[in-house]
């Protein structure tokens, strides 16, 4: 298994000299510039497991690896993540790099509260790509910026899930779009996906149909 020490350089064609002494019988190897890496022979894919933590109340990460089954050994690349069965919870997609497996992980954790948003763009972009958003609701704030892209050669879809635990209103979603619009909306039902329009009032629901079912904004 091959041991890199990276240092990533501000552009493609810089130069960063040796640290220090490397210890070859562990295969640690440099590399004047990372984009090297493949054109001197090496491979970075050694296979690590992929780890996942969970987010416990904003104070720590418990690393839950094993116990959701997402500790695959594959050299995975690209993770996304997305509400793929509209059913208000994050899923995860895996791509593993070289032609290997498509994984999907679905998420069977305990069903709460949520808000999805997708934007519709008058002013600026159609997708409102660019713009930011804050939400409160239950005493807690977040805030997240509409930017599709995820990783290595990966893109989720254009909106935003808001995880929102036991609280079953937001009080507050204010959006700061590209144009400069400022626009707030208030006082919003939980558990369901809207579709906010630049500068219009009030938000439309969005209907979801999931095979056997319909869930009703």
């Amino acid at each position: 298994m091959w041991q890199a020490v990276v240092s990533q350089p501000s552009h493609r064609g810089a130069k960063i000299s040796q640290p220090g002494q490397l210890d070859s019988s562990l295969g640690e190897f440099w590399v004047e510039n990372p984009w090297d890496i493949i054109t001197k022979g090496h491979n970075l894919s050694a296979y690590e497991r992929d780890r996942l933590f969970l987010n416990v109340g904003g104070q720590d990460f418990a690393d839950v690896s094993a116990l959701s089954g997402a500790d695959s050994d594959g050299d995975g690349r690209s993770a996304v993540a997305a509400d793929f069965r509209n059913q208000g919870r994050m899923d995860l997609l895996v791509r593993q790099v070289g032609g290997g497996p498509l994984l999907y992980f679905e998420n069977q954790m305990p069903r709460r509260h949520y808000l999805e948003v997708s934007l519709r763009g008058t002013r600026g972009n159609r997708l409102g790509i660019g713009s930011r958003l804050t939400l409160e609701a239950g005493g807690r704030r977040q805030t997240q910026e509409l930017y599709p892209i995820n990783s290595y050669q990966s893109q989720g879809p254009t909106r935003l899930h808001f995880g929102l635990g036991d609280a079953t209103r937001i009080d507050r979603l204010a959006i700061s779009w590209p144009s400069g619009e400022e626009q707030e909306l208030s006082d919003l039902a939980a558990d369901r996906h809207i579709v906010v329009e630049e500068g219009r009032r009030g938000t439309e629901a969005v209907e979801t149909v999931i095979p056997g079912q319909i869930i009703r904004p």
